[in-house]
């Protein structure tokens, strides 16, 4: 999507895969199981972890050509 001009953030737990394969932008997610979020806590303290992350995302997309 990146070679068609459409900008594209990776949210993954595993950082060198990602990085291995090409990815411009990403953004290290919570774990493995649950990448945009964490289930073991309470559901106030999840969503303010998940808009964390989207937060990280959309600054990487600001950030155009910068890799994280």
């Amino acid at each position: 999507m990146e070679k068609a001009g459409v900008p594209v953030v990776q949210m993954t737990s595993a950082l060198p895969i990602a990085k291995m394969v090409g990815s411009n932008r990403v953004v290290l997610g919570a774990g493995i199981v649950h990448v945009a979020g964490d289930a073991s806590l309470p559901a106030d303290e999840e969503k303010a972890l998940r808009r964390k992350l989207v937060e990280e995302a959309l600054d990487s997309l600001k950030a155009e050509g910068n890799a994280d």
